[in-house]
């Protein structure tokens, strides 16, 4: 089941476009759960995910009565001594049927306006959200709207760097940064207020991070994304479409699509034995 079939989904597209326009925000992350009953072993969609998707972050977390599974493309923040990195992964494509139309696919990503737009905006949120705990002009982006490919969507992603000052730490660097401005939007409060109207359910552990604060003051968090969440035998995932003025909801609806199916076919893959 879907918490918005297509079509509700086409329709509060259109409603974040009236929100777009008439200036609360600039743009806006929508999304889509999809739930079910199993019979699985978690472990074994982990271990599908980690043969169909592998990513920069793997994880499986059992928490007695709930197990997340995950394959995340994107940190919300690291902190490695006083260097603090944030990788905002904004513009999203298919991967093609072979290398020719792979090319493709990254060359009209890249000349994308749309996607490019709503890239550089998420870059400056991250930049806005590093600079409030950073040292006075360290803040710095690179590498800048490179391109990544994972098995089913390819992604436009940069990284911002900055030095931590003295007198902050990694949970306050983590309060500057959380909820990542890539899975709600911009400005990030009016956009939460906003998507609480039109998303049906509480998002839960979507778009919230799985990692760890280290002992020694370092840290490192992945955004729960392509991420499964089973509680005894229901299972759920959720993936979500950056919204901007010119959006066409037919186009964010089917990237919704592209970013899940990998998660379709790891519980497949789980199903019928690996």
């Amino acid at each position: 089941t879907q918490s918005l079939s297509g079509e509700e989904f086409k329709a509060r597209v259109q409603r974040a476009k009236q929100y777009i326009a008439s200036g609360d925000v600039y743009q806006l992350v929508l999304s889509v759960r999809f739930a079910g009953k199993h019979t699985l072993q978690p472990f074994e969609c982990y271990r599908a995910l980690r043969l169909l998707n592998p990513s920069p972050y793997m994880f499986f977390v059992d928490l007695g009565d709930t197990q997340v599974v995950g394959s995340s493309p994107e940190a919300l923040v690291r902190l490695h001594g006083s260097t603090a990195s944030l990788r905002p992964i904004a513009g999203t494509r298919p991967r093609g049927k072979d290398a020719e139309e792979d090319r493709a696919n990254e060359a009209s990503l890249l000349a994308d306006e749309k996607e490019l737009a709503e890239h550089v905006m998420l870059v400056d949120l991250a930049r806005n959200d590093l600079g409030r705990v950073a040292k006075g002009g360290s803040v710095h982006v690179g590498p800048y709207q490179s391109v990544e490919r994972y098995s089913h969507v390819m992604h436009i992603v940069s990284g911002v760097q900055g030095e931590l000052r003295d007198d902050s730490d990694a949970y306050e660097l983590f309060a500057a940064a959380f909820p990542a401005g890539t899975l709600v939007g911009a400005p990030k409060v009016r956009a939460m207020q906003i998507i609480d109207e039109l998303e049906p359910q509480r998002r839960g552990l979507y778009a919230g991070t799985v990692g760890y604060f280290g002992a020694n003051g370092d840290m490192d968090q992945a955004i729960t994304i392509r991420t499964l969440v089973f509680q005894g035998d229901n299972y759920s995932y959720q993936a979500g479409a950056g919204i901007v003025a010119d959006s066409s909801p037919e186009y964010e609806y089917n990237e919704v699509l592209a970013k899940s199916e990998i998660l379709r076919r790891a519980l497949a893959m789980a199903e019928e034995g690996l």
